[in-house]
């Protein structure tokens, strides 16, 4: 094989994972994007995070300003099963706030 075909075929398999992930409900923007700057946690880490607390689908995800801990938090919303859980992860410490399944009105 020659160096540009290995090249080609790396860079359409990355697509292709690229493409599986995005499927796969996992967003690189999310809401809140603009306050990531004053996070210490990233948001690949809360997410580790919230996976290992809930594991399950993300299907939501997003840095907002809320009361509890540092006052700025990861929340995910993961789907296990039929049911959908809020995971708060402090967006500063990494410590997790909330694991709750949701009410009948989400916010």
């Amino acid at each position: 094989m020659t160096s540009d075909f290995r090249k080609s075929r790396v860079a359409g398999a990355l697509t292709l994972i690229a493409g599986l992930m995005g499927a796969a409900g996992i967003a690189s923007a999310y809401s809140g994007e603009d306050l990531a700057k004053t996070a210490k946690v990233t948001l690949d880490e809360a997410r580790a995070v919230a996976l290992k607390a809930r594991p399950g689908t993300i299907t939501d995800q997003e840095l907002e300003k809320e009361k509890g801990g540092s006052g700025l938090r990861y929340s995910f919303d993961i789907k296990d099963g039929k049911t959908t859980y809020e995971i708060g992860v402090d967006a500063q410490t990494g410590k997790v706030l909330e694991n709750a399944a949701e009410g009948a009105h989400p916010d």
